[in-house]
């Protein structure tokens, strides 16, 4: 089969309906097609005939396309087939949304505002990492390839990655994999490569999206992988006055030319890049004034230059791109919430000497019969102080109200959960209760290399407040498996570093379950979570629910309640 462009169109592949072209490269065409089979529009990418001439990569291909699809992460595009068709043509079939990709938004944008960029650093890095504890590496870390739907990121384009024992180069074919604006030394001198190689390609990504700029730019592709090999970049700091000396240490680090002289994890990375700008902020160098601004997470963060403009944190400008989707990217609460009420609270007047409502103030006056003006403002203020004694009676007894969680393809269960918590539902990722779910969704969506700063103030001003329940579906948990393999599990899906007791045998509702308690823990910020959680079996896939808190022990009311109520669809 010929892949020229639009000549798909209207045909027939592999069971899919070809429908348009969503992008291209050198090595593929992304087409939007219809999955007849389910009813569901597809990303898929048919690569190259030339590659599939290549027997040993083509085996390659599909064996670790199927791996990528086997990855449980929130921040992987997920894949659904990846194969060869009857005339040998390489294709795969993953998510599709009509959303944005991050090179289109620098373009658009120029250099990111910081607070916004850090959260996306952070997701792609969380993808990463969990890519490397699979033995992959993606080798193609480029701007192009990290699909924005709102707050949310995806790293896609697994289907040419290699396992770490693999060298790099060139396959039979000569075809180079990878991008020489974003490519390490290792890759380019064809040496053994591992995660680091994509981690020096997300150094470049983040660069660019801090200065709008890439750290080489040269006339010809032998100049720049030159310059990968022998050269500096410009530091940041210099194009970006704002940002900290320490930003310029941290980015030489990640983009050093040896591998070992990296940071071990890409999260560490974004990490330290996290540390170093808010140490810039945490000392108001530079004198940027500070705001509080709804984002990804809650907290202040400094005002942009007007040469950087602001990056909303949802309804990004859409354009075709091959991004994961399952329905707008703000997804409303499952259900009504009752809406704090903050009505007057009246002081109702005591006796005061010289007018108001006591004697007259002119005693040689006759003394006339009280009118009707002190009668009805005397029934006024009795109404009010009798709706406010109302208010407080609804307010403080808002907690014994209880709301159940309707039934969502993210989270297939219904729960009860206290009337002043909030329910969000994240795309069909997961679902999350709290009094906090913004902050707690956010945390839960960046995975590993979460940003704790905001749940860390919710922690410290009121930790009793700083409880939830988790929801989520997962290939990979499995109730029957033992704390360290629950263990390594979960940290590939939960922020921060997770510790994981031994399995109980229990039940959620009426569901068998497999009770697993433990602690979530950012050793950046210091805080932890501690944790009650339920695996359940069920087709197709193992669900977890997980009642989270900030207390010593969270086996409390709360949480018996909700395991109680759980009803799995």
């Amino acid at each position: 089969m010929h892949v020229n462009d639009r000549s798909l169109i209207g045909q027939e592949v592999a069971g899919y309906y070809i429908e348009d072209i969503v992008g291209k490269g050198g090595m593929a065409v992304v087409y939007l097609a219809l999955d007849p089979r389910l009813s569901r529009r597809v990303a898929l990418k048919i690569l190259n005939p030339v590659l599939s001439v290549d027997d040993r990569f083509r085996q390659r291909f599909i064996l670790e396309s199927r791996t990528v699809a086997s990855i449980e992460h929130p921040n992987i595009i997920p894949i659904y087939e990846a194969n060869a068709d009857a005339d040998g043509v390489l294709y795969i079939a993953m998510r599709y949304v009509d959303g944005l990709d991050l090179r289109r938004l620098i373009y658009d944008r120029g250099p990111l505002p910081i607070g916004p960029a850090n959260q996306i650093f952070a997701q792609v890095a969380a993808a990463l990492d969990a890519a490397h504890a699979h033995d992959l590496i993606h080798r193609d870390v480029k701007p192009a390839n990290i699909l924005l739907a709102g707050d949310h990121v995806y790293l896609t384009d697994f289907g040419i990655t290699k396992h770490r024992s693999s060298i790099s180069g060139l396959t039979q074919t000569d075809q180079f994999i990878g991008t020489p604006r974003y490519m390490s030394p290792e890759q380019i001198n064809k040496e053994t490569i591992d995660g680091r190689c994509d981690q020096y390609a997300l150094a470049c990504v983040v660069y660019e999206a801090l200065s709008a700029r890439l750290p080489f730019q040269r006339e010809n592709d032998i100049a720049l992988l030159w310059a990968h090999l022998a050269e500096q970049p410009v530091p940041l700091s210099q194009l970006r006055p704002e940002l900290p000396g320490e930003v310029d240490a941290v980015m030489m680090r990640a983009l050093a030319k040896a591998p070992e002289q990296r940071y071990a994890t890409c999260t560490e990375f974004v990490s330290a890049l996290r540390d170093a700008i808010s140490g810039q902020q945490a000392g108001q160098a530079g004198g940027m004034p500070f705001v509080p601004r709804q984002s990804l997470h809650s907290g202040p963060y400094p005002v942009p230059d007007q040469g950087v403009p602001p990056m909303p944190s949802s309804g990004l400008p859409s354009g075709p791109s091959p991004v994961p989707s399952s329905g707008p990217s703000s997804v409303p609460s499952s259900g009504p919430h009752p809406v704090p009420v903050s009505g007057p609270h009246a002081a109702v007047p005591g006796p005061r000497g010289g007018g108001g409502f006591g004697a007259p103030t002119q005693p040689s006056a006759p003394r006339k019969r009280p009118g009707r003006v002190p009668i009805v403002a005397t029934t006024l203020v009795a109404a009010v102080a009798a709706l406010a004694l109302v208010i407080m009676i609804i307010v403080n007894h808002r907690g014994d109200t209880w709301i159940r969680y309707k039934a969502s393809s993210a989270a297939p269960l219904t729960f009860e959960y206290p009337g002043d918590w909030t329910a969000r539902t994240h795309q069909d990722l997961f679902a999350v209760a709290s009094p906090h779910a913004t902050e707690f969704e956010s945390l839960f969506v960046a995975g590993p290399g979460a940003d704790w700063t905001a749940v860390a103030q919710i922690v410290g001003d009121d930790p009793d407040s700083a409880s939830g329940v988790y929801v989520q579906v997962s290939d990979t948990l499995d109730a029957g498996g033992t704390s360290e393999q629950m263990q390594g599990k979960m940290a590939a899906l939960l922020p921060g570093e997770v510790d994981v007791g031994k399995p109980v045998q229990d039940q959620a509702g009426t569901s068998p379950a497999t009770r697993f308690d433990g602690a979530l823990h950012d050793p950046v910020t210091g805080t932890r979570l501690g944790f009650v959680s339920y695996v359940i079996d069920r087709e197709p896939k193992t669900m977890l629910v997980m009642y989270f808190c900030a207390k010593t022990s969270c086996d409390d009311a709360t949480q018996t309640r909700i395991r109680q109520s759980v009803q799995v669809s």
